[in-house]
């Protein structure tokens, strides 16, 4: 009998990308999303396909009980720039809620179910880290009540319920934080540096750094990051674990820019903006765990990966 996968957030960046996977692995799958941060455009594709079903929906409603076997928990806006409409700061108690009462209600079908159950965590718990890398131990240094908590907190507390779940009543769960994660299907205006990044050099507009550019960040191909959700997901050893996925291939905001500006022979000029208030200086997973567990690691170069997305862009 075919199983049933439950995404939720799956009309979103990573999570159309995910329910395609799934559906390439013959399980039936339910996507669930309410559109805030995802696109219907990004799964219309699938609606031909007799194993998918899309509910357009916010997961901190009640739905119907979908009695699946597998849980994808990736229901959050995501973006940081306030400047794009689909970010969190322009969606802050519904992310809030997504991360609390929304994986609440996910975790008690899953626990009814005896679904397995991921929740899509952020390297965001780390907050403006004090250590680089950063492991799965480090508590991270985050503000509780500044501009960008509704996110930070909001995660953190997803992890915390899902780990009381965990301990109370056995579910068969885990946490993947996710790190910075680029390539097709991300949304022209979602407001993350890369596709800022590329659609300013494919205009040859100013290409707007904030604060001096020395902050770093990591980032990981789409394939990847899918790939390490799936073993995350259907390994066996990761039940009650937390794990990094992301690309430990450090890069600074700056030289990322000049990077897209060379790969897109773009005559864009690079302009500084102020940093965003608590925006983190050091981005960089410790991917130890997924190696050992998940037999993980990346394998798209971001070179390759920045090639796709660019081109991708241009075909908008």
């Amino acid at each position: 009998m075919m199983k049933t996968a439950l995404v939720c957030g799956g009309a979103g960046f990573i999570g159309s990308h995910l329910v395609k996977k799934l559906l390439n692995q013959n399980l039936r799958v339910v996507c669930v999303d309410n559109l805030i941060s995802g696109d219907r455009r990004n799964i219309t594709d699938l609606f031909a396909n007799p194993s998918f079903r899309f509910v357009e929906k916010n997961i901190v409603d009640k739905f119907e009980d979908e009695k699946p076997d597998f849980i994808f928990h990736l229901a959050s806006p995501a973006s940081p720039n306030k400047k794009s409409p689909r970010s969190y700061i322009n969606f802050p108690v519904e992310t809030l809620l997504a991360n609390s009462s929304g994986t609440y209600n996910l975790l008690e079908i899953a626990k009814k179910n005896k679904s397995k159950f991921l929740y899509a965590s952020s390297s965001e718990v780390y907050g403006d880290p004090q250590i680089s890398p950063q492991k799965e131990d480090y508590f991270g240094n985050v503000n509780p009540t500044g501009i960008r908590s509704v996110y930070d907190e909001g995660k953190r507390f997803g992890e915390a319920i899902t780990m009381a779940y965990f301990r109370k009543y056995s579910l068969d769960c885990r946490i993947v934080r996710i790190f910075n994660t680029y390539g097709p299907k991300m949304l022209w205006d979602d407001g993350r540096v890369v596709s800022n990044f590329i659609n300013q050099a494919i205009q040859n507009a100013a290409i707007t750094v904030y604060g001096d550019g020395q902050q770093t960040r990591s980032i990981c191909y789409i394939d990847d990051m899918v790939e390490g959700l799936l073993k995350a997901m259907f390994s066996d050893g990761s039940r009650g674990e937390v794990i990094n996925l992301g690309n430990p291939d450090e890069k600074t905001i700056f030289g990322l820019a000049n990077l897209i500006k060379k790969l897109t022979n773009s005559k864009s000029e690079i302009v500084f903006e102020p940093l965003p208030e608590d925006d983190p200086k050091v981005r960089k997973p410790d991917i130890e765990k997924a190696k050992k567990l998940l037999s993980w690691e990346p394998k798209v170069s971001i070179d390759q990966g920045l090639l796709k997305t660019i081109k991708y862009f241009r075909a908008l």
